[in-house]
């Protein structure tokens, strides 16, 4: 007699895995800046960006002991084919990143040689090694909400709000003492004020007439909108003397994007990198951003964040500078680089605090954050923000987001030590 026996499905043991702990395993893998290969060109995704590499990662942070449980983890080491059902749950960890959309694949174009058919096998035997792949927007913002997360509670904030101002304006939400009506203000009507102007004009009686001076409406706070360029130092510079801080930057620059598209829908966020040159970024490519062996042209980025801010019509325009070097490049009215990297450079600084002050005849602020503490950069910083009225902050890797969040929520002037 034939029988069946049944056995209770526990699912595969990629189930077990919770991606978003993938994901924030993976973070210094997603944002690398180059500090493992220096002369990386940041214009592009570094080539070992590979379906191989993110195995590898994935590999790593299985070997961390923190994803699986420890009995799956025990009862697969026990398998004689331990080897290939690792490789089979890296494969389902891939796949249901996929799904669940945190990166994609993008495979090689392969041109076969003339005379082959298009369904050949010519380089099917790497094709799969060369597949590359991209996080997604998705994963982006999951890091930039963890990251913004981790910040903010260091220091103690659990909630934010806008940019309250101590001016008002008339709107839904009361916050101060009633107002007559002007022509443009939200009619959110105050009806006893309103009633009572009427019954002062024309005594008690009934029918009360009321005429439009007696309108009278609630104000509230007025809060304010503000356009951010982050400009960005990707020289060299950023990964030298065995420390990466552009990691750190790129991290700050996802938190503030997330803070701003879910706390503050009225500013913008504009990213700028500068180094020979200056140039506008998507920040959906930040992730993508690698340093390269460039001088620092920050000028030429002050330049652009100005042309971009000018074209925002807000009530606060500010530029926050992540740099850690000084000014070393410049670019001449025919389009050539002037470069010295040797010391502060007279004409390079003059043209720079140039830039500075046509900012501030623009009504520009600039943030400074400093990530070196060398005595003549010190003192440049410091002019820079005394001449545009801003603020200058000397602090490491570790706690430039905190500062940076700081400033950006709290405009009153203090002094941070």
């Amino acid at each position: 007699m034939k029988f069946v026996r049944y056995t209770k499905y526990t699912g595969e043991p990629s189930d077990a895995i919770d991606l978003e702990d993938l994901v924030q395993k993976l973070s210094d893998f997603f944002l690398q800046s180059g500090f493992d290969s220096p002369y990386g060109n940041f214009q592009e995704m570094d080539a070992t960006r590979t379906m191989e590499d993110l195995r590898e990662a994935i590999l790593r942070a299985l070997e961390s002991g923190e994803l699986l449980p420890p009995e799956t983890l025990e009862q697969m080491m026990g398998d004689p084919d331990y080897e290939k059902q690792l490789q089979k749950l890296i494969d389902q960890i891939i796949e249901r990143m996929e799904q669940e959309g945190y990166v994609s694949q993008h495979p090689p174009q392969v041109t076969p040689p003339p005379g082959k058919a298009q369904l050949g096998s010519v380089g099917d035997a790497h094709q799969h090694a060369n597949v590359r792949f991209e996080i997604t927007d998705k994963t982006l913002d999951f890091l930039g909400y963890k990251a913004l997360k981790d910040l903010m509670g260091s220091f103690g904030k659990s909630s934010f709000g806008r940019h309250d101002t101590r001016a008002l304006s008339t709107g839904i939400e009361t916050g101060g003492a009633s107002k007559p009506y002007e022509f443009g203000d939200t009619l959110n009507l105050d009806i006893p004020a309103t009633l009572f102007s009427a019954v002062r004009r024309n005594g008690p009686q009934l029918p009360l007439p009321i005429d439009y001076s007696d309108l009278m409406v609630h104000q509230c706070d007025y809060q304010s909108s503000c356009a951010t360029v982050l400009l960005l130092d990707c020289s060299h510079s950023m990964i030298l003397y065995g420390e990466d801080r552009f990691t750190p930057a790129k991290r700050v620059s996802l938190a503030l994007s997330h803070l701003i598209r879910t706390q503050y829908p009225g500013d913008s966020l504009h990213l700028v990198l500068f180094h020979d040159s200056a140039e506008e970024l998507p920040l959906a490519d930040l992730a993508r951003v690698q340093v390269g062996p460039f001088y620092t042209n920050t000028r030429e980025g002050l330049r652009l964040a100005r042309r971009i801010l000018t074209r925002q019509k807000k009530d606060m325009r500010q530029i926050i500078m992540i740099t850690d070097g000084k000014p070393s490049a410049l670019t001449l009215e025919d389009g050539r680089i002037y470069k010295n990297a040797f010391g502060l450079d007279p004409m390079v600084v003059s043209q720079t605090l140039e830039e500075v002050a046509r900012c501030k005849r623009a009504g520009i602020l600039i943030n400074t954050f400093m990530l070196a503490s060398d005595y003549s950069l010190v003192q440049f910083v410091q002019k820079v923000a005394q001449m545009c009225r801003g603020k200058a902050y000397f602090t490491t890797p570790q706690t430039l987001g905190q500062y940076l969040l700081m400033d950006f929520m709290d405009k009153k002037v203090r002094r941070v030590h």
